[in-house]
């Protein structure tokens, strides 16, 4: 939801405008558009959530806050021109980044599951694949403190997988938190690549799947009743989700949060009603 301000009427109406434009701009981007799960998506721990994009579920969260993700492709696209200006040619002749190179981590295009994303940097020189995060900082410090959680773990190997794919032989995954703050902020969590946590990850995937796309699943029909077998998780991040709508009674309008007893936060229910 957007805050408008302006000096006076003309600057109110500007205001507006450029709101709108910034808000309009950001729903029609290209991941935002996106219905295919990608890499970012596969280690979301919450089962219902992926069932809800899988299946292309309405929105029931359609006025989340666009300014972070804004920012954040701003970031990419620095870090993109920052690597392209330091790119360098190996012993072998090939050039030592492949930079937002889209990879393809899994491809059954017959059974609808192909898994494919743009991943952030591989460095051939040293076999890691990095991927960029801009994050408040007390989030920057919590991954500092409790590592990046399973859904960026996943999604860093899901990238490697990609890169392994595409003929490369990573040796190391890494993800690099840059705080959004007044001062450079930056935590890096790396570890060896491990290409069974990818693909224990997509048979997760399929599992989720296999409820509705399977031969005895035709002829379900996905109402209320059907989505209370889809569990949620604690650990779930409602607050971001675009299926969140606090107090509803019926999953297949919205899901009420993995706690939902829990008062939703003040001014929150009017801001997705």
């Amino acid at each position: 939801m957007a805050t408008t301000t302006g000096s006076d009427e003309v600057g109110q109406v500007l205001a507006e405008r450029i709101a709108q434009l910034i808000t309009d701009t950001a729903s029609n981007a290209p991941r935002s558009l996106q219905k295919r799960i990608g890499p970012s998506g596969v280690g979301n721990p919450c089962e219902r959530a992926i069932s809800y994009l899988m299946l292309d579920w309405p929105k029931a969260n359609t006025r989340q806050e666009v300014i972070a993700p804004v920012i954040g492709t701003g970031f990419h696209s620095w870090m993109e021109e920052a690597f392209e200006g330091r790119q360098a040619t190996l012993p072998d002749g090939r050039p030592r980044y492949r930079i937002e190179e889209r990879v393809t981590v899994r491809d059954s295009p017959a059974e609808g599951r192909v898994i494919a994303g743009s991943s952030d940097l591989y460095d051939r020189a040293t076999g890691t694949v990095w991927d960029w995060k801009l994050v408040g900082k007390s989030s920057l410090e919590k991954y500092r403190r409790g590592g990046p959680g399973d859904q960026y773990r996943i999604q860093a190997h899901l990238y490697g997988l990609g890169q392994e794919n595409a003929g490369e032989t990573p040796q190391r995954v890494a993800i690099c938190f840059v705080g959004r703050y007044h001062q450079l902020l930056v935590h890096v969590w790396t570890e060896p690549y491990n290409r069974q946590v990818a693909l224990d990850a997509l048979a997760r995937l399929d599992h989720i799947t296999d409820r509705f796309t399977s031969d005895n699943a035709e002829d379900t029909e996905f109402g209320h009743s059907w989505w209370t077998t889809v569990p949620t998780s604690p650990k779930a991040k409602c607050m971001f989700c675009e299926w969140y709508k606090p107090g509803s009674t019926d999953l297949a309008v919205g899901c009420p949060g993995n706690n939902p007893d829990r008062p939703a936060r003040a001014g929150f229910e009017s801001l997705i009603a």
